[in-house]
């Protein structure tokens, strides 16, 4: 096999990358990384607050179903003010509005209820059955009015009369925050979410 000499070699196949198209391969490849990484967290981002609403409506789901589902078949029910120890209806003559709503199942038995409040101290919807703990329904609740006694064109009650409809209304207000901590200038969503409810059986 004959070996060509240096000089006969064609110089295209012994070149290589200049500097300056090294520099600007480097730039382009930083850029595309830089690009790609900014896309990645954005997708994290909007990733943790699609869940931080899906948690919230999710909460207020299953919290208003189950309260709708206590009234309607209720004995009795009762707006005012209370927590876990105690309940003070409102009082007649003023707007029927509070923090608690109390439904006895049976009308005439005043031992056995369902108790459910807004604990404004932790900002937590509960509910409390005689007899039983209570149990946290929904959190980051703000706002201490949540339940009132309407008619039907959603004018507030002055009075206890059966024929009258439970209105329910929830504030949330949901940290965006993923460690859950809150921060100072840290961005929150807020939701707010409202239903009607009345007994099957009126008197």
């Amino acid at each position: 096999m004959k070996c060509l000499p240096p000089a006969t070699v064609p110089r295209r196949r012994c070149r290589g990358m200049t500097l300056p198209e090294v520099m600007v391969t480097s730039a382009i490849f930083g850029l595309a990384m830089a690009g790609f990484l900014a896309l990645h967290l954005f997708v994290l981002r909007y990733d943790q607050k699609v869940k931080l609403k899906l948690s919230a409506c999710n909460d207020a789901r299953n919290a208003l179903n189950r309260l709708a589902a206590d009234v309607r078949g209720a004995g009795v029910v009762r707006v005012g003010n209370g927590d876990a120890s105690g309940f003070r209806e409102a009082a007649f003559g003023q707007p029927q509005v509070g923090n608690a709503l109390q439904i006895h199942p049976v009308k005439g038995n005043t031992n056995a209820f369902i108790r459910y409040y807004c604990d404004v101290e932790d900002e937590l919807l509960k509910r409390f059955v005689s007899g039983e703990p209570e149990v946290v329904l929904a959190r980051a609740v703000t706002n201490t009015l949540v339940f009132a006694a309407e008619d039907g064109t959603g004018r507030v009650l002055s009075n206890n009369f059966n024929n009258r409809v439970i209105s329910v209304t929830l504030l949330f207000n949901q940290d965006r925050n993923p460690e859950g901590a809150p921060r100072s200038g840290f961005l929150y969503d807020y939701y707010h979410i409202r239903t009607r409810v009345t007994r099957r059986a009126l008197e």
